[in-house]
């Protein structure tokens, strides 16, 4: 699992996604990479924003106990994995503008560094340790890249 706290990692990262071009087409799966690049942005908008409401004591109950583990856990993702309802992305986007995006999250969360997430709660999952929210961001955005070939 790359350590997107680490610069050089999360350079590899950064470089992965210029790498990406409006006519990049993914291996499987139904989006196009402009939606699949605002896709990848929802962990982050999760963390650093308001713009995805927090889950009611029950679901939260439920994510935590049988949905944590996979998606923080070290098994990647199987290819066509369900996802949550926020994470769907239908409409069209703009490939420059959520390149940019993702890119600007990637940066921000290397920079606040594996310290600051110590303990931090997610929206969806409560306190996780640094390790835990590494692999949130990682394994996502490397599950990603890798279905349209970079």
């Amino acid at each position: 699992m790359k350590n997107l706290f680490d610069s050089t990692q999360s350079t590899q990262a950064l470089t992965r996604i210029d790498a990406l071009k409006t006519n990049s087409q993914g291996l499987w799966g139904k989006m196009t990479v402009a939606q699949m690049l605002a896709h990848c942005c929802v962990p982050y908008e999760m963390t650093y924003t308001d713009k995805h409401p927090k889950p009611g004591a029950f679901t939260r109950f439920i994510l935590k106990t049988f949905v944590k583990k996979a998606v923080v856990g070290p098994k990647p993702y199987a290819k066509n994995t369900r996802t949550a309802p926020q994470f769907i992305i239908t409409d069209q986007r703009d490939f420059v503008k959520e390149k940019k995006r993702l890119k600007e999250f990637i940066i921000k969360t290397q920079e606040l560094g594996a310290a600051h997430f110590e303990g931090k709660e997610y929206v969806s999952f409560g306190k996780m340790s640094s390790s835990e929210w590494n692999v949130l961001f990682s394994k996502h955005l490397d599950h990603h890249l890798t279905q349209f070939g970079v």
